[in-house]
């Protein structure tokens, strides 16, 4: 699954406005971090993630290694917000942020 440029920049567009709903601190890529990125992603589509963690090497691979784990593909990287996006297997329109 790969985004051509026209999707991401809608996707960047749409993003623009959401809060970050997970975030990833000191202790990584946790099961549970796993598990609640996976069901905002079935829920959401499209979401922004927070990474706190210092160096920008790092942030980058923990980036890499969670859009692998989940499927997603990254939309956008600004600071230490991550935009990543996956489609949605049945999406709710009530909850997609890309049906609202």
């Amino acid at each position: 699954m790969s985004l051509n440029p026209e999707q991401k920049k809608h996707y960047r567009t749409l993003g623009h406005k959401l809060n970050p709903v997970v975030t990833v601190a000191g202790k990584g890529l946790t099961e549970a971090v796993q598990l609640e990125v996976d069901r905002a992603l079935e829920d959401h589509e499209l979401i922004k993630v927070k990474f706190a963690v210092g160096d920008r090497e790092i942030k980058k691979e923990i980036i890499r290694e969670l859009c692998s784990i989940v499927e997603a593909e990254l939309v956008q990287e600004i600071g230490h917000i991550a935009l990543i996006y996956r489609k949605a297997l049945e999406p709710n329109a009530k909850l997609s942020n890309l049906l609202r």
